[in-house]
């Protein structure tokens, strides 16, 4: 059997950080790597303000990136020594840390598996939120601490997941995928997105409401909505007020869109509850109270994708890689423009 004499396959540079490749791909992930492109996937650009030889030619003839946690900032000077380069496949989320105006003004297409990251986000938040409607924290210490069954089930007597009122902040796409998730159970769903119209929350089944109002009816409050200027500490100490006792916050998108102090003042005196997989701070300073307090539930930046779950982003990104090469548009561009409202 003679070789094609022309190769046509895409070349392609793996470009994230340390350790990033190692848990990205499989062993198959790069036996399919290698077959729809032109690539070393044992080389792996973590560094492109100083990098290595090699680095310097794979990137000079690279026509894509893959990209994942860690990628270097893909900056005008970056891009100089790229003049090949058409696109960047990233296999995760958020693009705007590597993603500049030099890859818009020169055209390049970017998708992001920001889609299949959503899903691992929304599961942990369905948990959190079932568990925090059980009040399954507060009883398991109470537990813990009585070793007895005793005044259990006066404690929980206002709990339960029937007929509670969950409340959504921002239909981001894990924000919706939490909504989707929440349709088998009897809870009533309310939405706060200043972009989400009347017909938008309908199609959704959820009751679209203000900020405010959102605080104030809902016994379990999760946030979803970006990291973006007019988010940051959204949900600040005049809001907190306005959440009955014992309502849940659920934080898993950015620890900037809490107000920190002020959700802590609330913890502090048992009034409110929380369950935080992200804070302003990561890890928060070693004498914060939110590793001691009893109604919070804190973990360490867990709900995205981890373990097995990186591999179903590694599927998506090749999948977008073998769309590339067939010059097929991908599944899920990053339209340009629209980091400002998006994570």
């Amino acid at each position: 059997m003679h070789e094609h004499h022309t190769d046509d396959r895409p070349r392609v540079l793996l470009a994230m950080g340390p350790g990033v490749a190692e848990r990205l791909l499989t062993e198959g992930h790069r036996e399919r790597l290698t077959s729809l492109a032109r690539t070393d996937p044992t080389l792996v650009a973590h560094d492109l303000t100083d990098p290595s030889p090699a680095v310097v030619a794979a990137l000079a003839s690279a026509d894509a990136l893959l990209t994942c946690w860690g990628a270097p900032p893909l900056t005008a000077g970056v891009l100089a020594g790229a003049p090949r380069l058409r696109a960047v496949v990233h296999a995760a989320g958020s693009v705007k840390h590597h993603i500049t105006d030099a890859c818009w003004e020169r055209g390049i297409s970017v998708s992001s598996a920001a889609g299949v990251n959503a899903l691992p986000v929304a599961e942990y938040t369905l948990a959190a939120i079932l568990f925090a409607g059980k009040g399954v924290l507060a009883s398991a210490r109470r537990y813990a601490r009585s070793r007895s069954l005793d005044g259990q089930a006066e404690a929980l007597a206002d709990l339960g997941n029937h007929g509670r009122t969950v409340g959504i902040v921002g239909a981001s796409r894990i924000g919706r995928r939490v909504i989707e998730l929440l349709r088998p159970f009897d809870l009533r769903v309310l939405l706060y997105d200043p972009f989400c119209t009347t017909a938008d929350a309908e199609a959704l089944g959820v009751v679209r409401v203000d900020l405010d109002e959102l605080c104030r009816a809902s016994d379990i409050v999760s946030v979803h909505a970006p990291e973006v200027p007019q988010t940051r500490r959204m949900i600040d100490g005049r809001r907190l007020a306005l959440m009955r006792d014992g309502t849940t916050v659920i934080n898993t998108s950015r620890g900037s869109l809490v107000d920190e102090q002020a959700l802590i003042d609330e913890l502090s005196t048992g009034r409110l509850h929380a369950v935080l997989d992200v804070t302003e701070s990561e890890p928060p300073p070693v004498d914060s109270p939110l590793y001691e307090l009893p109604n919070v539930l804190l973990t360490p930046h867990v709900a995205g994708s981890l373990g097995k779950e990186l591999h179903r982003m590694a599927d998506f990104a090749l999948d977008e890689l073998e769309r590339f090469g067939r010059g097929l548009p991908f599944a899920e561009p990053v339209p340009i423009g629209s980091l400002d409202r998006s994570a």
